[in-house]
């Protein structure tokens, strides 16, 4: 592995190989079949334009792109107001970035990852250790596997909390408020947290503002709701609501 494609591992990318992958074999396979019975061809279109959509997507979130995947993430960074003392957590870490960028920025504070880390992305708990070490963050790091819905920590065990596109994606819980609730469970009283996902997202989270009346009423001091998505940086072809169209911000103090 060459050291792009290295680095692109370890980035990851929301447009993963394997839809890439997918959308091509789709486009050729009924392009081919649109030989033997012409409609097919229509479909053979569809998938090609799917792929070249994709091929472009993944390109704007790379580093070696428009790096927006990085940009969308640190948006974080705007909404999260934490002293640095204590312990955080970032719920969902991924490939482990958002933990090292919170170890650098806090030096002597104590920062934890965890993560299911699935088959599905190309990253793993070895990677994320590999990374902090390289970047000589690992003194101040921690990195767990284990399920956002039950996160293996007593009531308050942390004094901030983070995480960026994750709740609507655990797979053992239906309801991803819940997800959201047991991410506030291990805040302390007084802590802060701040965390982006597909808020606007009526299908997974309902209105925002009930969401938002619903989070108060979990014994929460103060919580806002920010629209990330209207950031200028994004392009228009990004917001489409199966993209980066439905993200946003919810960030208060526990």
């Amino acid at each position: 592995m060459d050291q792009s494609s290295q680095d692109d591992a370890n980035v990851g990318n929301w447009v993963s190989r394997r839809i890439l992958i997918t959308t091509a074999v789709l486009a050729a396979g009924f392009g081919g079949m649109a030989l033997i019975w012409r409609p097919f061809l229509v479909l053979g279109l569809f998938f090609l334009l799917a792929f070249a959509y994709f091929v472009y997507a993944h390109r704007l979130f790379s580093p070696a792109g428009s790096n927006l995947q990085e940009r969308i993430r640190n948006q974080i960074f705007d909404y999260f107001i934490w002293d640095g003392k204590g312990k955080a957590i970032d719920i969902g870490c991924g490939n482990g970035q958002l933990v090292i960028q919170l170890a650098k920025m806090y030096p002597h504070a104590e920062i934890t990852g965890i993560d299911f880390w699935g088959s599905m992305w190309d990253y793993s708990k070895e990677m994320c250790e590999e990374i902090a070490r390289r970047e000589s963050v690992a003194g101040n790091t921690v990195f767990q596997k284990a399920s956002a819905s039950r996160l293996p920590y007593e009531d308050g065990a942390f004094d901030a909390a983070v995480s960026n596109f994750v709740f609507h994606e655990v797979a053992d819980t239906k309801d991803k408020r819940e997800v959201l609730r047991e991410a506030l469970r291990v805040v302390r009283k007084g802590g802060s947290f701040c965390f982006q996902d597909l808020f606007l997202a009526e299908a997974i989270y309902g209105d925002i503002a009930v969401l938002l009346e619903t989070v108060r009423n979990w014994d929460v001091e103060s919580v806002s709701f920010v629209n990330t998505t209207e950031a200028d940086f994004i392009p228009s072809v990004l917001k489409l609501p199966f993209m980066v169209g439905k993200i946003g911000i919810l960030h208060g103090v526990k």
